[in-house]
């Protein structure tokens, strides 16, 4: 059960980081992207990232 946990929690922390790089404009791609430079992303970004963050200590307890 904790590879699963560990596995899946560093996907989602990956996408909140790339959720906010997009909403801060850091990450362009793709170019037509919603997201890109919308400042709510960066928040909605943070909030995923910390999700993971838990699942990846969670899976390392």
């Amino acid at each position: 059960m904790r590879t699963p946990l560990l596995l899946i929690g560093i996907i989602v922390l990956a996408a909140g980081l790339f959720f906010m790089g997009q909403g801060a404009g850091y990450i362009r791609w793709p170019a037509e992207s919603f997201m890109v430079s919308e400042t709510r992303w960066i928040y909605y970004g943070g909030a995923i990232a910390l999700a993971g963050l838990l699942l990846v200590l969670i899976a390392r307890r």
